[in-house]
């Protein structure tokens, strides 16, 4: 899917961690002189299929553009294809320098891309890359290691489990982001040789439509109800594992089968927590904010930033300009180490019931 993937930095412009709650410009639009100051959008795709992107991305984000002195635009397509072009429009006639997408599909994006392009505004692919898009630049973690994560921590926790030739059921994430085919590239290449050497029985295999929790667990709980012999669960997200671990519990069987994660979200932190998911991978989302503004806000200066990655669009056959950025995994070992990047705060964490069980993992 794609060559060249090269661990990068980006200059990062100065942030400081916020709540920020409003949507809209954090300016008047003109600086002392009168000059009009540069103006930066940004879509955000939900609020539904992961919390991060308004618990995480729109402060981080946000912070560093009041940082910056930059006036920005932040505002969430809540998952409607129709909502995120509308949004497009609106912010290339107010006149932002620089969009900055994270795509709903590619399809759609390409379109809000290319109309940005034609209008001379710059562009930044966040977090997911647009297959056959126009995007100048591309702000992401590698993808393909987070599957490769994922896959490696299913079959760690299998083996402490000391379970034989276990039936591993996949619940992918959304078919239309290419993410989600790359961290199954990356999963896959870890079960894939476990399948073929009969170490595993590959089991239901079947993806979310648009990263849905809700038809997650309908598609769980039809693939437990067709194999309930199911020993480990690769899950793209912490949404998704929370999902299987409803129906599991319902069966009496949560904690009894390894699920794996994404996003250290406090959901899939307090599952790791009570022995429900066995491992989720940690993306450091501020240092992904931060390479991303500090490239818009370049790009808004009229500058062009150097980076030393490219990511190939098979789509497009181009190669993007690019920030990766390095994931973690994340289990009961090392929860603290998302507390310490401050994340996730311990008092987030560590209420009711996990309080107990944070102190029992010597979380601080």
């Amino acid at each position: 899917m794609r060559k060249g993937f090269l661990f990068a930095t980006a200059a990062v412009s100065a942030a400081l961690l916020s709540t920020v709650t409003a949507c809209g410009s954090s300016g008047s639009g003109a600086d002392s002189a009168g000059a009009k100051k540069p103006k930066i959008g940004v879509i955000l795709p939900d609020s539904k299929s992961s919390v991060r992107w308004e618990t995480a991305d729109r402060p981080y984000l946000a912070a560093a553009f009041k940082a910056a002195g930059v006036d920005y635009d932040i505002q969430n397509a809540e998952g409607d294809k129709q909502a995120f072009q509308t949004i497009a429009d609106q912010m290339i006639t107010s006149g932002v320098n620089v969009l900055v997408i994270v795509n709903l599909d590619s399809g759609t994006g390409k379109a809000v891309l290319d109309k940005a392009k034609a209008q001379g505004v710059a562009t930044i692919d966040y977090d997911r890359l647009t297959l056959g898009g126009s995007a100048q630049y591309y702000v992401s973690f590698d993808n393909t290691q987070v599957g490769k994560l994922q896959g490696q921590g299913l079959a760690k926790c299998l083996s402490e489990t000391g379970a034989k030739n276990p039936v591993v059921a996949e619940l992918n994430g959304s078919p239309t982001d290419n993410n989600a085919t790359l961290f199954a590239n990356g999963y896959n290449s870890v079960l894939d040789p476990l399948y073929a050497s009969g170490e595993y029985t590959k089991g239901p295999n079947q993806s979310v439509p648009d990263w849905d929790n809700a038809q997650a667990q309908t598609i769980f709980e039809q693939m437990y109800t067709s194999q309930p012999n199911i020993g480990g669960v690769l899950a793209a997200n912490d949404g998704l594992a929370n999902s299987a671990i409803a129906v599991l519990r319902k069966n009496h069987r949560n904690g009894q089968v390894p699920i794996t994660g994404q996003d250290a979200t406090v959901q899939g932190l307090q599952n790791i927590l009570a022995g429900d998911q066995c491992m989720t991978v940690y993306k450091a989302v501020k240092k992904e904010a931060d390479a991303a503004s500090a490239l818009a806000v370049e790009l808004a200066g009229g500058k062009k930033s150097q980076t030393t990655a490219t990511v190939n669009d098979p789509t497009g056959k181009r190669d993007v300009p690019s920030v990766l950025l390095a994931p973690e995994a994340i289990t009961k070992s090392n929860i603290q180490d998302v507390i310490t990047d401050g994340y996730v705060t311990k008092a987030q964490l560590c209420t009711g019931d996990y309080d107990a069980l944070c102190a029992k993992a010597g979380i601080k």
